[in-house]
Protein backbone atom coordinates (compact mmCIF):
# COMPACT_ATOMS: atom_id res chain seq x y z
CA UNK A 1 0.00 0.00 0.00
CA UNK A 2 1.31 3.39 -0.69
CA UNK A 3 2.59 5.09 1.96
CA UNK A 4 0.83 8.68 3.00
CA UNK A 5 0.94 11.74 5.55
CA UNK A 6 2.23 10.58 8.89
CA UNK A 7 3.37 7.03 7.51
CA UNK A 8 6.06 8.66 5.64
CA UNK A 9 8.84 7.96 7.72
CA UNK A 10 11.84 10.32 8.29
CA UNK A 11 14.06 8.11 6.45
CA UNK A 12 12.34 8.01 3.45
CA UNK A 13 12.45 12.38 3.65
CA UNK A 14 16.05 11.98 4.03
CA UNK A 15 16.02 9.82 1.16
CA UNK A 16 14.15 12.82 -0.72
CA UNK A 17 16.08 15.52 0.01
CA UNK A 18 19.63 13.22 -1.10
CA UNK A 19 17.51 12.31 -4.25
CA UNK A 20 16.64 16.36 -5.08
CA UNK A 21 20.65 16.99 -4.68
CA UNK A 22 21.13 14.44 -7.65
CA UNK A 23 22.11 14.96 -11.53
CA UNK A 24 19.73 15.67 -14.14
CA UNK A 25 21.38 13.28 -16.31
CA UNK A 26 20.91 10.06 -17.86
CA UNK A 27 22.93 7.50 -15.29
CA UNK A 28 22.79 3.76 -13.27
CA UNK A 29 21.07 4.37 -9.90
CA UNK A 30 21.92 1.87 -6.70
CA UNK A 31 20.09 1.53 -3.16
CA UNK A 32 21.86 0.47 -0.60
CA UNK A 33 20.89 -0.74 3.21
CA UNK A 34 23.11 0.44 6.12
CA UNK A 35 25.42 -2.06 5.64
CA UNK A 36 26.21 -1.65 1.86
CA UNK A 37 24.75 -4.21 0.26
CA UNK A 38 22.89 -3.53 -2.95
CA UNK A 39 18.93 -3.80 -2.64
CA UNK A 40 18.19 -2.53 -6.49
CA UNK A 41 19.68 -1.48 -9.68
CA UNK A 42 17.51 1.10 -12.19
CA UNK A 43 18.08 3.38 -14.82
CA UNK A 44 17.01 6.72 -16.31
CA UNK A 45 17.24 8.81 -18.44
CA UNK A 46 17.15 12.04 -15.48
CA UNK A 47 18.26 10.30 -12.14
CA UNK A 48 16.94 13.31 -10.52
CA UNK A 49 13.50 12.73 -11.32
CA UNK A 50 13.49 8.59 -11.66
CA UNK A 51 14.77 8.53 -7.56
CA UNK A 52 12.60 11.41 -6.51
CA UNK A 53 9.67 9.60 -7.77
CA UNK A 54 10.51 6.34 -5.67
CA UNK A 55 10.41 9.00 -2.70
CA UNK A 56 7.31 10.28 -2.41
CA UNK A 57 4.04 9.88 0.06
CA UNK A 58 2.02 8.26 -3.07
CA UNK A 59 4.56 6.04 -4.20
CA UNK A 60 3.47 2.68 -4.36
CA UNK A 61 5.77 -0.11 -5.53
CA UNK A 62 3.44 -3.24 -4.74
CA UNK A 63 3.94 -5.79 -2.20
CA UNK A 64 7.35 -6.79 -3.74
CA UNK A 65 9.17 -4.05 -3.80
CA UNK A 66 7.59 -1.37 -1.44
CA UNK A 67 9.64 -2.63 1.98
CA UNK A 68 12.33 -1.65 -0.30
CA UNK A 69 12.40 2.00 1.02
CA UNK A 70 12.60 1.86 4.32
CA UNK A 71 15.92 -0.51 3.61
CA UNK A 72 17.09 2.26 1.77
CA UNK A 73 20.49 3.78 3.14
CA UNK A 74 22.30 5.43 0.46
CA UNK A 75 22.06 6.58 -3.02
CA UNK A 76 24.63 5.81 -5.39
CA UNK A 77 24.19 7.06 -8.85
CA UNK A 78 26.48 7.02 -12.12
CA UNK A 79 26.68 8.98 -14.54
CA UNK A 80 26.41 8.10 -18.41
CA UNK A 81 27.06 9.43 -21.35
CA UNK A 82 23.56 8.51 -22.91
CA UNK A 83 20.52 6.34 -22.34
CA UNK A 84 22.36 3.70 -24.33
CA UNK A 85 25.25 3.37 -21.91
CA UNK A 86 22.46 3.54 -18.58
CA UNK A 87 20.85 -0.15 -20.54
CA UNK A 88 24.10 -1.70 -20.90
CA UNK A 89 25.87 -0.45 -17.31
CA UNK A 90 22.48 -1.06 -15.43
CA UNK A 91 22.87 -4.77 -16.79
CA UNK A 92 26.30 -5.58 -15.90
CA UNK A 93 25.61 -4.24 -12.32
CA UNK A 94 22.33 -6.48 -11.62
CA UNK A 95 24.83 -9.18 -13.20
CA UNK A 96 27.38 -8.41 -10.81
CA UNK A 97 25.86 -7.30 -7.83
CA UNK A 98 22.28 -9.77 -8.33
CA UNK A 99 20.14 -7.10 -5.71
CA UNK A 100 17.55 -8.70 -3.92
CA UNK A 101 14.77 -6.31 -4.97
CA UNK A 102 15.71 -6.70 -8.65
CA UNK A 103 12.86 -8.96 -10.29
CA UNK A 104 15.06 -10.42 -13.12
CA UNK A 105 16.83 -12.30 -10.66
CA UNK A 106 13.54 -14.25 -10.18
CA UNK A 107 13.13 -15.72 -13.57
CA UNK A 108 16.06 -14.69 -16.11
CA UNK A 109 14.51 -17.04 -19.06
CA UNK A 110 11.93 -13.79 -19.26
CA UNK A 111 14.43 -10.91 -19.76
CA UNK A 112 16.37 -10.37 -23.49
CA UNK A 113 19.81 -11.05 -24.19
CA UNK A 114 21.79 -9.88 -26.79
CA UNK A 115 23.90 -12.38 -28.88
CA UNK A 116 26.31 -11.85 -31.50
CA UNK A 117 26.89 -15.25 -33.62
CA UNK A 118 30.72 -14.76 -33.92
CA UNK A 119 31.22 -18.67 -35.13
CA UNK A 120 29.78 -17.21 -38.72
CA UNK A 121 31.58 -16.15 -41.38
CA UNK A 122 29.51 -12.78 -40.92
CA UNK A 123 28.16 -12.70 -37.45
CA UNK A 124 24.60 -11.10 -36.95
CA UNK A 125 23.46 -9.59 -33.82
CA UNK A 126 20.14 -10.76 -32.32
CA UNK A 127 18.10 -9.42 -29.32
CA UNK A 128 16.47 -13.06 -27.97
CA UNK A 129 14.91 -14.39 -24.98
CA UNK A 130 16.99 -17.69 -25.10
CA UNK A 131 20.65 -17.07 -25.98
CA UNK A 132 20.96 -20.94 -25.61
CA UNK A 133 19.26 -21.32 -29.30
CA UNK A 134 23.05 -19.71 -30.46
CA UNK A 135 25.68 -21.92 -29.85
CA UNK A 136 29.36 -20.45 -28.95
CA UNK A 137 27.71 -16.98 -29.48
CA UNK A 138 29.07 -14.11 -27.75
CA UNK A 139 25.99 -13.11 -25.34
CA UNK A 140 25.72 -9.59 -23.32
CA UNK A 141 23.21 -9.52 -20.77
CA UNK A 142 19.99 -10.54 -19.50
CA UNK A 143 18.50 -6.84 -19.70
CA UNK A 144 15.40 -5.75 -18.06
CA UNK A 145 13.58 -3.92 -20.76
CA UNK A 146 13.24 -5.63 -24.26
CA UNK A 147 11.81 -2.06 -25.88
CA UNK A 148 15.11 -0.53 -24.40
CA UNK A 149 17.68 -2.72 -25.24
CA UNK A 150 15.78 -3.02 -29.23
CA UNK A 151 15.88 0.59 -29.93
CA UNK A 152 19.35 0.89 -28.20
CA UNK A 153 20.33 -1.86 -30.64
CA UNK A 154 18.95 0.31 -33.53
CA UNK A 155 21.02 3.27 -32.55
CA UNK A 156 23.72 0.98 -32.58
CA UNK A 157 22.81 0.07 -35.95
CA UNK A 158 23.59 3.07 -37.49
CA UNK A 159 27.34 3.34 -36.59
CA UNK A 160 28.53 -0.28 -37.07
CA UNK A 161 26.42 -1.26 -39.51
CA UNK A 162 25.57 -5.16 -38.23
CA UNK A 163 23.39 -7.65 -39.87
CA UNK A 164 20.47 -8.50 -38.09
CA UNK A 165 18.98 -11.02 -40.57
CA UNK A 166 18.38 -14.85 -40.53
CA UNK A 167 20.24 -15.71 -43.45
CA UNK A 168 23.09 -18.15 -43.94
CA UNK A 169 25.46 -15.78 -45.95
CA UNK A 170 29.08 -17.64 -47.17
CA UNK A 171 31.98 -15.40 -49.12
CA UNK A 172 31.55 -16.55 -52.73
CA UNK A 173 27.87 -17.82 -52.69
CA UNK A 174 26.59 -17.72 -56.11
CA UNK A 175 23.81 -16.56 -54.20
CA UNK A 176 25.43 -13.47 -53.31
CA UNK A 177 25.82 -11.72 -56.58
CA UNK A 178 22.31 -12.13 -58.00
CA UNK A 179 20.70 -11.13 -54.12
CA UNK A 180 19.62 -7.62 -53.45
CA UNK A 181 20.09 -6.19 -50.11
CA UNK A 182 17.43 -5.31 -48.01
CA UNK A 183 15.79 -1.81 -46.90
CA UNK A 184 18.27 -1.59 -43.94
CA UNK A 185 21.16 -1.11 -46.52
CA UNK A 186 19.72 1.48 -48.37
CA UNK A 187 19.23 3.39 -45.12
CA UNK A 188 22.84 2.80 -44.31
CA UNK A 189 22.33 0.68 -41.44
CA UNK A 190 24.11 -2.39 -42.66
CA UNK A 191 26.76 -3.32 -44.98
CA UNK A 192 24.90 -6.15 -46.92
CA UNK A 193 27.17 -9.08 -46.70
CA UNK A 194 24.33 -10.80 -47.92
CA UNK A 195 25.46 -9.34 -51.48
CA UNK A 196 28.90 -9.33 -51.42
CA UNK A 197 29.05 -5.96 -50.69
CA UNK A 198 32.00 -6.43 -47.77
CA UNK A 199 34.27 -8.62 -47.07
CA UNK A 200 34.49 -10.65 -44.13
CA UNK A 201 37.78 -8.93 -43.28
CA UNK A 202 36.37 -5.40 -43.21
CA UNK A 203 32.58 -6.61 -41.57
CA UNK A 204 35.09 -8.46 -38.63
CA UNK A 205 36.22 -5.10 -38.16
CA UNK A 206 32.90 -3.93 -37.78
CA UNK A 207 31.85 -6.34 -35.19
CA UNK A 208 34.85 -6.46 -32.94
CA UNK A 209 34.51 -2.96 -32.68
CA UNK A 210 30.87 -3.44 -31.57
CA UNK A 211 31.67 -6.11 -29.13
CA UNK A 212 34.15 -3.70 -27.85
CA UNK A 213 32.33 -0.79 -27.69
CA UNK A 214 29.79 -2.60 -25.76
CA UNK A 215 32.09 -3.76 -23.23
CA UNK A 216 33.03 -0.35 -22.38
CA UNK A 217 36.23 0.21 -24.58
CA UNK A 218 34.90 2.93 -25.89
CA UNK A 219 37.74 5.28 -25.67
CA UNK A 220 39.63 2.45 -27.64
CA UNK A 221 37.41 2.43 -30.24
CA UNK A 222 37.63 5.66 -31.13
CA UNK A 223 41.30 6.22 -30.90
CA UNK A 224 41.44 3.29 -32.89
CA UNK A 225 38.77 5.00 -35.43
CA UNK A 226 41.16 8.37 -35.92
CA UNK A 227 44.17 6.49 -36.62
CA UNK A 228 42.54 4.43 -39.27
CA UNK A 229 40.53 7.27 -41.12
CA UNK A 230 44.11 9.11 -40.98
CA UNK A 231 45.79 6.15 -42.37
CA UNK A 232 43.50 5.70 -45.01
CA UNK A 233 43.76 9.63 -46.18
CA UNK A 234 46.88 9.89 -46.16
CA UNK A 235 46.91 6.63 -48.50
CA UNK A 236 44.20 8.71 -50.62
CA UNK A 237 41.63 5.63 -49.85
CA UNK A 238 39.25 8.75 -49.78
CA UNK A 239 35.75 6.74 -49.17
CA UNK A 240 37.24 4.26 -46.67
CA UNK A 241 38.51 7.11 -44.95
CA UNK A 242 34.91 9.05 -45.42
CA UNK A 243 33.42 6.04 -44.35
CA UNK A 244 35.41 6.13 -41.16
CA UNK A 245 34.66 9.75 -40.10
CA UNK A 246 30.92 9.28 -40.41
CA UNK A 247 31.66 6.07 -38.08
CA UNK A 248 33.42 8.57 -35.40
CA UNK A 249 31.25 11.43 -35.85
CA UNK A 250 28.08 9.10 -34.80
CA UNK A 251 29.85 7.54 -31.72
CA UNK A 252 30.93 11.34 -30.82
CA UNK A 253 27.16 12.37 -31.25
CA UNK A 254 25.69 9.28 -29.53
CA UNK A 255 24.47 11.10 -25.94
CA UNK A 256 22.48 13.21 -28.94
CA UNK A 257 20.40 10.15 -29.93
CA UNK A 258 16.88 12.05 -30.04
CA UNK A 259 18.00 15.13 -31.76
CA UNK A 260 20.01 13.38 -34.29
CA UNK A 261 17.12 10.52 -35.19
CA UNK A 262 15.04 13.22 -35.62
CA UNK A 263 17.13 15.24 -38.32
CA UNK A 264 17.99 11.98 -39.92
CA UNK A 265 14.41 11.27 -40.04
CA UNK A 266 13.72 14.29 -41.44
CA UNK A 267 15.16 13.34 -44.74
CA UNK A 268 13.20 10.78 -45.55
CA UNK A 269 10.00 11.63 -44.11
CA UNK A 270 6.85 12.56 -47.37
CA UNK A 271 3.50 13.57 -46.48
CA UNK A 272 2.17 11.93 -44.10
CA UNK A 273 -0.29 12.35 -41.23
CA UNK A 274 1.94 11.85 -38.13
CA UNK A 275 0.18 9.38 -35.38
CA UNK A 276 0.21 10.29 -31.32
CA UNK A 277 1.55 6.81 -31.13
CA UNK A 278 5.25 5.69 -30.46
CA UNK A 279 6.55 4.10 -33.33
CA UNK A 280 9.14 1.61 -31.27
CA UNK A 281 5.90 0.76 -28.83
CA UNK A 282 3.56 0.54 -31.95
CA UNK A 283 6.01 -1.94 -33.60
CA UNK A 284 6.21 -4.11 -30.49
CA UNK A 285 2.61 -4.46 -29.91
CA UNK A 286 2.07 -5.04 -33.42
CA UNK A 287 4.69 -8.11 -33.54
CA UNK A 288 2.70 -9.71 -30.01
CA UNK A 289 -0.78 -8.92 -31.83
CA UNK A 290 0.47 -10.70 -34.96
CA UNK A 291 2.49 -13.56 -33.02
CA UNK A 292 5.89 -12.68 -34.57
CA UNK A 293 9.60 -14.19 -33.54
CA UNK A 294 11.72 -11.39 -35.07
CA UNK A 295 10.79 -7.79 -34.26
CA UNK A 296 9.52 -5.72 -36.90
CA UNK A 297 11.25 -3.22 -38.50
CA UNK A 298 9.92 -2.79 -42.56
CA UNK A 299 6.51 -2.75 -43.53
CA UNK A 300 4.67 -2.29 -46.84
CA UNK A 301 1.67 -1.66 -47.57
CA UNK A 302 -0.48 -2.00 -50.92
CA UNK A 303 -3.61 -0.16 -52.23
CA UNK A 304 -5.63 0.23 -55.72
CA UNK A 305 -6.88 3.51 -56.83
CA UNK A 306 -9.49 3.97 -59.89
CA UNK A 307 -12.27 5.85 -60.80
CA UNK A 308 -15.46 3.42 -62.46
CA UNK A 309 -11.99 1.34 -64.15
CA UNK A 310 -10.70 4.03 -65.60
CA UNK A 311 -7.30 4.77 -64.79
CA UNK A 312 -6.54 2.06 -62.15
CA UNK A 313 -3.19 2.19 -60.70
CA UNK A 314 -1.79 0.66 -57.55
CA UNK A 315 1.06 1.88 -54.75
CA UNK A 316 3.19 0.86 -52.65
CA UNK A 317 4.58 3.05 -49.32
CA UNK A 318 7.24 1.66 -47.24
CA UNK A 319 7.77 2.10 -43.38
CA UNK A 320 11.32 1.54 -41.69
CA UNK A 321 11.11 1.12 -38.28
CA UNK A 322 7.63 2.57 -37.47
CA UNK A 323 8.73 5.62 -40.22
CA UNK A 324 8.08 6.87 -43.52
CA UNK A 325 10.62 5.15 -46.26
CA UNK A 326 10.17 7.78 -49.13
CA UNK A 327 12.69 5.85 -51.40
CA UNK A 328 10.89 2.56 -50.68
CA UNK A 329 7.38 4.11 -52.29
CA UNK A 330 6.49 2.60 -55.82
CA UNK A 331 3.30 3.09 -58.30
CA UNK A 332 2.13 1.00 -60.37
CA UNK A 333 -0.18 1.44 -63.33
CA UNK A 334 -2.41 -1.75 -63.94
CA UNK A 335 -2.08 -3.74 -67.10
CA UNK A 336 -4.19 -6.52 -66.33
CA UNK A 337 -7.70 -5.10 -64.86
CA UNK A 338 -9.94 -2.37 -65.25
CA UNK A 339 -12.86 -2.65 -62.81
CA UNK A 340 -11.29 -5.34 -60.64
CA UNK A 341 -9.86 -4.81 -57.22
CA UNK A 342 -8.71 -8.17 -56.65
CA UNK A 343 -6.87 -8.65 -59.72
CA UNK A 344 -5.08 -5.11 -60.09
CA UNK A 345 -3.78 -6.67 -56.23
CA UNK A 346 -2.76 -9.89 -57.70
CA UNK A 347 -0.75 -7.81 -60.53
CA UNK A 348 1.00 -5.43 -57.80
CA UNK A 349 1.77 -8.40 -55.62
CA UNK A 350 3.00 -10.19 -58.17
CA UNK A 351 4.97 -7.16 -59.83
CA UNK A 352 6.43 -6.19 -56.40
CA UNK A 353 7.45 -9.68 -54.81
CA UNK A 354 8.25 -11.96 -57.74
CA UNK A 355 11.95 -11.18 -56.59
CA UNK A 356 11.26 -12.00 -53.26
CA UNK A 357 9.25 -15.08 -53.66
CA UNK A 358 12.74 -16.58 -55.83
CA UNK A 359 14.83 -15.86 -53.02
CA UNK A 360 16.73 -13.10 -54.59
CA UNK A 361 16.01 -10.78 -51.95
CA UNK A 362 14.11 -10.52 -48.38
CA UNK A 363 10.33 -9.82 -47.59
CA UNK A 364 8.99 -6.72 -45.82
CA UNK A 365 8.44 -7.68 -41.94
CA UNK A 366 4.51 -7.54 -42.64
CA UNK A 367 2.66 -6.71 -45.97
CA UNK A 368 -0.47 -4.68 -45.33
CA UNK A 369 -2.97 -4.66 -47.74
CA UNK A 370 -5.24 -1.89 -48.01
CA UNK A 371 -9.02 -3.98 -47.90
CA UNK A 372 -11.28 -7.19 -46.31
CA UNK A 373 -10.90 -10.72 -46.56
CA UNK A 374 -11.24 -10.65 -50.59
CA UNK A 375 -8.25 -8.18 -51.12
CA UNK A 376 -6.49 -10.32 -49.13
CA UNK A 377 -7.17 -13.75 -50.12
CA UNK A 378 -6.26 -12.27 -53.81
CA UNK A 379 -2.59 -11.01 -52.35
CA UNK A 380 -2.37 -14.89 -51.17
CA UNK A 381 -2.96 -16.38 -54.19
CA UNK A 382 0.17 -15.31 -55.23
CA UNK A 383 2.06 -15.70 -52.66
CA UNK A 384 0.64 -19.36 -52.61
CA UNK A 385 2.97 -19.75 -55.84
CA UNK A 386 6.05 -17.99 -55.15
CA UNK A 387 8.82 -20.57 -53.42
CA UNK A 388 9.65 -18.21 -50.73
CA UNK A 389 6.41 -17.27 -48.15
CA UNK A 390 6.79 -13.68 -46.20
CA UNK A 391 6.95 -13.61 -43.06
CA UNK A 392 2.85 -11.90 -41.97
CA UNK A 393 0.37 -10.58 -44.25
CA UNK A 394 -3.25 -8.61 -43.36
CA UNK A 395 -5.28 -6.79 -44.41
CA UNK A 396 -6.95 -3.61 -42.69
CA UNK A 397 -10.74 -2.87 -43.57
CA UNK A 398 -11.37 1.10 -43.66
CA UNK A 399 -14.86 1.18 -42.15
CA UNK A 400 -14.93 -1.87 -39.86
CA UNK A 401 -10.93 -1.31 -39.06
CA UNK A 402 -10.33 -5.33 -38.04
CA UNK A 403 -7.53 -6.40 -39.10
CA UNK A 404 -7.65 -9.66 -41.47
CA UNK A 405 -4.59 -12.21 -40.63
CA UNK A 406 -3.35 -14.93 -43.34
CA UNK A 407 -3.76 -17.95 -41.38
CA UNK A 408 -6.62 -17.19 -39.29
CA UNK A 409 -10.11 -17.62 -40.35
CA UNK A 410 -12.09 -15.04 -37.45
CA UNK A 411 -11.38 -11.17 -38.47
CA UNK A 412 -9.37 -9.36 -35.12
CA UNK A 413 -10.65 -6.21 -33.59
CA UNK A 414 -8.50 -4.39 -31.49
CA UNK A 415 -9.37 -1.78 -29.61
CA UNK A 416 -9.12 1.60 -31.09
CA UNK A 417 -6.44 2.97 -29.46
CA UNK A 418 -4.73 -0.04 -29.63
CA UNK A 419 -0.88 0.90 -30.51
CA UNK A 420 -0.02 -1.46 -33.17
CA UNK A 421 -3.81 -0.79 -34.89
CA UNK A 422 -2.78 3.07 -35.20
CA UNK A 423 0.24 2.19 -36.75
CA UNK A 424 -1.50 0.14 -39.32
CA UNK A 425 -3.76 2.52 -39.96
CA UNK A 426 -0.93 5.25 -40.61
CA UNK A 427 0.27 3.36 -42.96
CA UNK A 428 -2.83 1.82 -44.42
CA UNK A 429 -3.52 5.83 -45.10
CA UNK A 430 -0.44 6.66 -46.13
CA UNK A 431 -0.90 3.86 -48.84
CA UNK A 432 -4.58 5.28 -50.06
CA UNK A 433 -3.05 8.89 -49.96
CA UNK A 434 -0.08 7.81 -52.74
CA UNK A 435 -2.49 5.58 -54.67
CA UNK A 436 -4.80 8.26 -54.89
CA UNK A 437 -2.47 10.94 -55.82
CA UNK A 438 -1.32 8.88 -58.95
CA UNK A 439 -4.88 8.20 -60.10
CA UNK A 440 -5.57 12.09 -59.96
CA UNK A 441 -2.25 12.44 -61.74
CA UNK A 442 -2.96 10.42 -64.68
CA UNK A 443 -6.86 11.50 -64.74
CA UNK A 444 -5.44 14.98 -65.26
CA UNK A 445 -3.00 13.90 -67.74
CA UNK A 446 -5.56 12.10 -69.52
CA UNK A 447 -8.23 14.93 -69.40
CA UNK A 448 -5.47 17.45 -70.64
CA UNK A 449 -4.13 15.40 -73.76
CA UNK A 450 -8.08 15.34 -74.54
CA UNK A 451 -8.74 18.98 -74.83
CA UNK A 452 -5.43 19.53 -76.48
CA UNK A 453 -6.55 16.89 -79.33
CA UNK A 454 -9.79 18.65 -79.48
Amino acid sequence: MPQGGSDFSSSQMQNQARAKALPEGPGVYLFKDVAGHVLYVGKANSLRSRVCSYFTSSTDLGPRKQPMLELVDEIEVIETEGEWDALLLESRLIKDTRPRFNVLLKDDKTYPYLVVTTREEFPAVYVTRVPADHPGARVFGPFTSTGALREAMQLLQQIFRFRTCHLDIKQGDPVNRHFRPCLLHAIDMCTAPCADRITPEEYGRDITRFIRFIGTQRTNVLDELRLEMNTASQEREYEKAASLRDQLSAIEKLSERETRRRGEGAAWQPEVTVFATDPASSLRSLQKVLQLDDPVRCMEAIDIAHLGGRETVGAKVCFIDGRPWRDGYRRYKIRTAANDDYQAMREVVSRRYREAGQGHELYPDVILIDGGRGQLNAALEIFAGLEVQPPRVVALAKQEEVLFIDGIDEPLKLSRHHAGLRLCQAIRDEAHRFAQQYHHLLRSKKISEGTTGA
